[in-house]
């Protein structure tokens, strides 16, 4: 019965398409998370899953000037704002993410920063960072001591918006109020 509701859900996620990027030239900061959740596919929208922060953390860290839904995405192109991932499909977790999509991923997303080049590129999980950039660690915050993938895009990592981080969500949203001051003194 497992390998049954296992190949299901494997088929449930294929038949997903990505979630669209929200990417324009010269925006402030691209966040940047490993892929869409599966409830992310099935709206077509980044951070849709409800026990996801992410929308709460930026209203609550000062970067939006009010709480945005899932569903308006697209609407913090006006703030300066994008969105894209390292792997496009969607999935249950990183754990169906194949390695190939990782290395296929990393160079999607350096030419995507490459072509908008965004002021700063926010992962949004020190996992995703450290998957991207092949570095063993990373810290919370701007990563100014190391050479940026992409030249003249900051670096800035972020703590994971989802419901199973265990962080305190003040601690959170402290790291994320670091990067609406970064910009704030650009």
């Amino acid at each position: 019965m497992a390998e049954v509701t296992g190949r299901a859900e494997k088929e449930r996620q294929a038949e997903l398409p990505p979630v669209p990027d929200h990417l324009e030239r010269g925006l402030q900061v691209v966040f940047i998370g490993f892929n869409p959740s599966l409830r992310s596919g099935e709206l077509g929208h980044h951070y849709a899953n409800p026990r996801n922060r992410f929308w709460r953390i930026l209203h609550r860290a000062g970067l939006t000037p009010r709480l945005y839904e899932a569903s308006e995405d697209g609407e913090l192109l006006k703030l300066g704002y994008g969105f894209t991932n390292i792997v496009a499909r969607p999935t249950r977790g990183i754990e169906d993410i194949a390695r190939p999509e990782y290395a296929e991923g990393r160079r999607a997303l350096k030419e995507k920063l490459e072509r908008y080049r965004p002021q700063v590129a926010c992962f949004v999980g020190k996992g995703v960072y450290t998957e991207f950039t092949r570095k063993p660690k990373a810290e919370w915050g701007f990563q100014d001591g190391f050479e940026p993938a992409v030249d003249g895009v900051r670096e800035f990592v972020a703590p994971s918006s989802s419901g199973l981080v265990r962080m305190p969500m003040e601690e959170i949203v402290g790291i994320y109020r670091q990067l609406r001051e970064g910009l704030e003194a650009d």
